[in-house]
């Protein structure tokens, strides 16, 4: 019996956009909406994206393979040594530093298959903004090391890189019981030293409470890379998901990308982590009263969709005393997250200072008694 043979891999998409006057690569400028050559400084217009609807996909057939042809890629993606990020390179790339630890990367000659990106929030900080609010972020921090805002400023150029993104919607109705606790207060006599006091008590009377909750899951936002700490990420925070375009290759043209490395199945694990606190919040609120027991939930989730999206940040990693340090710009926003170094001699002056200054108040306080 003949088998069908399985369906040709998608071909290798590149991002790669020559300029029309000289060769050298294009870069999409989001605010001028147009290709722009730093080489010779010739520009071309280019409409893309749009205000179309962005469709969501099926997160059922997704973990079943049967998303259509058109929707899967394959891309050059090379993994960093050192932090294990997968940056996408185009196809005349060769060797490059790694944009999340300033790591010697040489690329790797096979492709990655992935779910195409179906939208992107375009940058819409400069890399002067995104500087300039990352230098005001470092002459905010105490206690950091001489110089150092200078020399992140003039050190590197920033990398403006799409970080990978899964949003995901789902339809939520819960069953629930529980108790519903009313305060009340007693007055009880007590003694306190051999006198008797009358006092209020709080205390708590139970009653049964159950009922259903439902609420629709809009893009719920779960980071797709490893390469960055979560934590920064998430400080990122908030994006306006208002502003996503259909994606379109040429809003890559002169930034990196970052392939996903949380697979769709480990995001929306946790999505739901994130659903299941919201839901909790509706069911003590539905049960109302002074304070809320939960006994049981029974969620039912149904109608779950997805996107992959790539989002804007603006990064510079740099050694500074053989260590290195990264920050994070939102490309959107210019909020500003990142690891910083401390100056152990400031940090001693600074003790030494409050110890002195403790010391002299304790003896002003001993004269005057």
């Amino acid at each position: 019996m003949s088998q069908t043979p399985p369906p040709p891999p998608a071909p290798e998409e590149t991002h790669r956009f020559p300029c029309a006057q000289c060769g050298a690569d294009y870069r999409f400028d989001p605010t001028e909406a147009e290709l722009v050559c730093d080489h010779c400084g010739h520009s071309e217009p280019r409409e893309v994206g749009g205000q179309a609807t962005i469709r969501e996909l099926d997160f059922r057939k997704a973990l079943n393979d049967q998303l259509p042809a058109q929707e899967i890629e394959e891309t050059r993606v090379s993994t960093c040594p050192n932090c294990a990020a997968e940056v996408v390179f185009d196809s005349a790339t060769h060797a490059a530093e790694c944009p999340f630890c300033a790591t010697p990367v040489v690329v790797d000659t096979g492709t990655h298959r992935q779910i195409k990106p179906r939208a992107v929030l375009p940058f819409s900080q400069s890399e002067r903004q995104a500087h300039k609010a990352m230098s005001d972020w470092l002459g905010g921090l105490w206690f950091a090391p001489n110089g150092l805002r200078e020399y992140a400023r003039k050190g590197r150029r920033m990398t403006g890189i799409y970080v990978p993104f899964w949003t995901y919607d789902a339809d939520t109705k819960t069953r629930y019981s529980g108790e519903r606790g009313t305060i009340y207060y007693v007055t009880q006599t007590v003694t306190v030293d051999g006198k008797q006091e009358q006092r209020q008590v709080q205390k708590i009377r139970w009653s049964p409470a159950s009922g259903r909750v439902a609420r629709f899951f809009d893009d719920v936002l779960v980071l797709a890379s490893r390469a960055l700490p979560k934590r920064y990420t998430d400080a990122l925070q908030p994006w306006d998901l208002g502003d996503l375009r259909p994606y379109s290759p040429e809003f890559l043209a002169g930034f990196a990308a970052e392939g996903y490395t949380v697979t769709l199945d480990e995001g929306y694990d946790e999505a739901r982590a994130h659903m299941d606190r919201v839901i909790e919040r509706d069911v003590r609120f539905d049960i109302g009263g002074d304070r809320q027991r939960i006994h049981q939930m029974n969620t039912k989730v149904s109608d779950v969709t997805f996107k992959h999206i790539l989002l804007p940040v603006w990064l510079a990693a740099y050694k500074y005393r053989g260590k290195t340090y990264r920050f994070v710009v939102n490309g959107q926003s210019g909020k500003v997250q990142g690891e910083r170094p401390w100056s152990a001699w400031k940090i001693a002056f600074a003790v030494l200072l409050a110890l002195v200054v403790a010391g002299a108040v304790g003896f002003v306080l001993a004269q005057n008694q």
